[in-house]
């Protein structure tokens, strides 16, 4: 890491902000480090802490700062609506969010669609569970092991990762399902082909034996879970058994929409053979820090609901203009393509430092989301400890990346802007290749 600037007196230490913190925030409130850190300002991809410390940013605030901190386009746009009206609530028409939804819906890919917003990724999940549940009457939902879809009592109750769910109890009947993880369970050994065929057969003997699910929902790769993800085509097949059965495909696009996948705009396009999904969740990148989710759903289904409803602040006018000057710059700036290149890049060249550690089990994932996961050497047992470890390491070198996985918590998460460089993805490249190799590998 590099010192630009010495702390300001007048904030205080952040150990001194750590103990305030402690005193007032919730225990279970998670914070990285064992010296956490206080991010000030930041600019392109680079973050600056309380102590005057530069840092290249790989998560970007958990996939969220997704053009680039600071960008001047999504600064000024915020800036000029600050000053005409920032908030009226849905009650009244509202020009940008009207504008921002027709962008969407169109991008989408579902016909005759429809959008709401909300604040957050949570929010947006567990409106798409309110809809899908009155629209086929069932409270019963099909879910993937491993995953995780937010902190809401609803989305808690549908998440397939343990680390995450901190109670079983739910107003919702959850039945999980094989296929997120691709080279661990039953089905590690098969080929595609045959692990696809495989999950099939286990979600049709499921459904052959409980009353009809209101839906599946799924995240194209796994987040929180460490970046796992089947084989493309599965969740087109698991569509077609559904399809058959009135049961719908809910997407989870909260960390993989925008084009982080570099292949595709949306991750469900990997696996779109047999038509988009009936329902899709976004949030994170799309604000570039402002608070925006929402869901997209064809009318039929986001209509069904008959009661009056309103969003306070889903959609407010402020996080309209950013979302929409930041959805501007990527498609003009044709940032998935960044995403595909730069991020094809920087798997490659983990991969081969992977290739000399024996405590990295497997680097995956596309564009730029990618998860290193590590193992203690000799073994197919996680490390969590290990990637404790890296993350101290790497952020002392002067790299911000995430943590996750689903037993345990031991892949490196990588998610830097996608306007990443080249250079830039060296130079982390670099960082983490000397953070692995001072740790225990």
């Amino acid at each position: 890491m590099t010192t630009d600037a010495s702390p300001s007196p007048a904030h205080g230490s952040a150990k001194h902000l750590y103990q305030r913190h402690q005193a007032v925030l919730p225990d279970w409130l998670a914070v990285y480090y064992a010296d956490p850190i206080e991010l000030t300002h930041g600019e392109g991809r680079h973050v600056w802490d309380a102590e005057g410390n530069k840092y290249l940013d790989f998560f970007g605030g958990i996939l969220t700062t997704m053009t680039a901190h600071a960008l001047p386009e999504v600064t000024k746009a915020v800036s000029e609506q600050a000053g005409r009206i920032i908030h009226s609530s849905t009650l009244y028409l509202n020009r940008p969010m009207v504008d921002l939804a027709e962008r969407i819906a169109k991008l989408s890919g579902i016909p005759d669609a429809r959008v709401f917003f909300t604040t957050s990724g949570t929010e947006a999940n567990d409106t798409a569970l309110l809809l899908a549940t009155a629209y086929r009457r069932s409270n019963q939902i099909l879910a993937m092991r491993n995953s995780y879809h937010g902190r809401s009592f609803t989305s808690v109750g549908i998440t397939g990762n343990k680390g995450w769910s901190p109670t079983s109890l739910s107003p919702l009947q959850t039945l999980y399902v094989h296929g997120g993880v691709r080279t661990r369970g039953p089905y590690a050994d098969l080929d595609d082909a045959g692990f696809i065929a495989a999950c099939v057969a286990d979600l049709e003997d499921l459904l052959g034996h409980v009353r009809p699910p209101a839906a599946l929902i799924a995240e194209p790769i796994q987040g929180v879970g460490g970046f796992t993800a089947p084989p493309d085509g599965l969740y087109a097949a698991f569509r077609e058994v559904l399809h058959e059965r009135g049961i719908l495909w809910i997407a989870d696009e909260v960390q993989t929409g925008w084009g982080r996948t570099g292949d595709n705009f949306w991750g469900w396009q990997a696996h779109g053979q047999n038509g988009p999904p009936d329902i899709l969740t976004f949030a994170k990148g799309i604000g570039n820090g402002m608070s925006i989710g929402g869901v997209v759903a064809r009318a039929e289904v986001m209509n069904c609901l008959d009661s009056n409803s309103i969003s306070t602040f889903g959609g407010t006018q402020i996080t309209m203009a950013a979302g929409l000057a930041n959805l501007t710059y990527l498609l003009e700036h044709d940032l998935q393509g960044n995403a595909r290149r730069v991020g094809g890049l920087l798997i490659e060249r983990l991969r081969a430092i992977a290739a000399q550690l024996p405590g990295v089990r497997e680097v995956r994932g596309r564009g730029l989301m990618i998860g290193v996961e590590l193992v203690k050497p000799g073994t197919d047992q996680a490390d969590p400890d290990g990637a404790a470890a890296a993350l101290e390491a790497a952020r002392e070198g002067g790299l911000l990346i995430g943590k996750g996985g689903g037993h345990n918590t031991s892949v490196l998460r990588i998610a830097p802007p996608l306007s990443l460089t080249v250079a830039e993805a060296e130079e982390g490249a670099a960082i983490l290749e000397r953070a692995l190799r001072s740790t225990q590998f």
